[in-house]
């Protein structure tokens, strides 16, 4: 029987467990509630700031408030989203943490969206629709904003849900919406938006195409020969100066254009001197390094390891320069409209907007892109250093091809294209031999139904078919479920 003491000490046991519970429980919603606040407070300041850099009229100041603020929480979803699947590969593959990777893309993220994000900016907030003379000031104005928050809205949720959608589709489809509600159908430029809609599925298939065809050079060409350690000693020099020589041309084209405008001739010199640079510095380090391991393949893919990482910097800053468009485009349509009475024809992109795109694409992946950078590097195949190397670099190709022609692709269409492109390769090249029919299955079965159904068991399928109709859905549904909702908001802002 216990003593009165005895009961007691029980009760303050209780008590105690209680008191660590409710401690604990404080700290988990203290830490979930972080991020928001953090959140919060950048949006507030995205505000104010836009605010303070432009000087407008009394009654223009809660219109530009709300914009800045608005291409700022635009900003944070891209960041969360589109970034974190940009870093899916090199974090699935093991190569970088996840603290790493974040701190690597915000980086090069916010240097891309600063350097070379403008042409891309002046696609999208006038490319898609043809103003003219038919819609009144504050009827752009309201168009653009009720596009911006419809498409950051739409992202907000699908990221909740854990649905992979596009952020491209999302602001193309908001501004289309919009121009819709704000003038018909004949506001719509559908020549652009056709070129538009045609990257969309150019991209994926360019992405693959590259992804699959850098894979198959690593694998005839180092994977395969009976040395391999040999084989890599020759040809991931070579890897690392063609990525060199890529970005080179890059930067001299877009990056630097403000400062530095070279002709054709320049730029394929500098570019060629890059890749040579670059080759001829690697091959004394892969030599170095490939001296302290063996041929087996899990010690030759630690040879890609630094590859893979310049080319996730590479990814990043093409995906600032393309996606920072989704983010500020239709803030710097609307901040145009305060320097005149009339829509003009071409937009100039002042440095504080072009800075609260790049802000907040740095800290959305810092407070939301580690709960989601782990999707695309075990979705849709298994990746290793080689193959997240060539799904990182072909998508870095294929975005900074669209990003010169001025076309604002989706990245996430581009880096899933890329990894299914690997995956089927695999299964066109592995055709691995894992299962076998069992002593008596089907005993009944005619000589063809055995030979079939030995066939597809000896072909074992290395990408998971069934992601291709959800994100497939996803993609489709994207730019109505966006157009509608902006539609709903300019009506909503016109009654206003």
């Amino acid at each position: 029987m216990a003593t009165q003491d005895d009961k007691q000490s029980n009760r303050y046991v209780n008590d105690l467990r209680r008191f660590s519970f409710a401690q604990g429980e404080v700290k988990n919603v203290r830490g979930k509630f972080l991020p928001f606040t953090v959140a919060g407070i950048f949006l507030i300041v995205a505000g104010i700031y836009g605010n303070l850099s432009l000087q407008v009229a009394p009654q223009d100041v809660f219109m530009l408030v709300c914009a800045s603020a608005i291409g700022g929480y635009m900003a944070l979803n891209i960041g969360a989203n589109d970034v974190a699947n940009n870093m899916g590969p090199a974090v699935g593959s093991k190569v970088l943490t996840v603290l790493s990777a974040v701190l690597i893309a915000a980086v090069f993220e916010s240097a891309g969206a600063l350097l070379a994000g403008g042409d891309v900016v002046k696609t999208v907030s006038k490319g898609i629709i043809n103003p003219g003379e038919g819609v009144a000031l504050t009827d752009f104005r309201n168009l653009m904003l009720s596009a911006l928050l419809a498409a950051a809205l739409w992202i907000n949720l699908a990221t909740y849900l854990n649905a992979p959608v596009s952020t491209t589709h999302s602001i193309v489809g908001g501004v289309m919406g919009g121009g819709i509600a704000a003038a018909g159908f004949g506001l719509v430029n559908w020549v652009t938006l056709s070129k538009i809609a045609a990257s969309w599925v150019i991209s994926p298939v360019f992405g693959g195409f590259v992804a699959a065809s850098l894979l198959f050079l690593i694998e005839m060409k180092i994977m395969r020969p009976a040395d391999r350690n040999a084989a890599a000693r020759k040809w991931v020099p070579v890897l690392i100066g063609l990525m060199a020589g890529a970005f080179m041309a890059y930067m001299a084209m877009k990056g630097l254009k403000k400062i530095w405008k070279p002709d054709l001739a320049t730029i394929i010199v500098m570019s060629v001197l890059a890749l040579v640079g670059a080759w001829a510095a690697s091959v004394p380090f892969v030599a170095s390094r490939a001296k302290q391991i063996g041929s087996r393949k899990k010690e030759i893919y630690s040879l890609f390891n630094l590859p893979l990482i310049m080319g996730v910097a590479l990814l990043c800053f093409a995906h600032g320069a393309n996606d920072v468009a989704n983010a500020v485009g239709p803030l710097a349509a609307i901040v145009s409209t305060f320097s005149g009475d009339e829509i003009a024809a071409k937009v100039g992109i002042p440095f504080w907007v072009m800075l609260i795109g790049a802000g907040g694409l740095a800290l959305g992946l810092l407070l939301f892109g580690p709960k989601l950078i782990n999707t695309v590097g075990d979705k849709i195949t298994r990746l290793n250093a080689p193959r997240a190397y060539c799904v990182a670099l072909a998508s870095a190709i294929t975005v900074l091809i669209a990003t010169t022609l001025g076309l604002p692709v989706s990245s996430t269409h581009i880096a899933i294209g890329a990894i299914f492109g690997i995956g089927f390769l695999r299964e066109s090249l592995e055709n691995p031999n894992r299962t076998r029919l069992k002593p008596g299955h089907r005993i009944n079965q005619t000589a063809d139904e055995a030979f079939d159904n030995i066939q597809s068991r000896l072909k074992r399928k290395l990408v998971r078919r069934r992601f291709v109709l959800s994100i497939a859905a996803a993609w489709v549904i994207t730019v109505p479920a966006s157009a509608l909702l902006s539609a709903s908001l300019f009506y909503v802002l016109h009654l206003l």
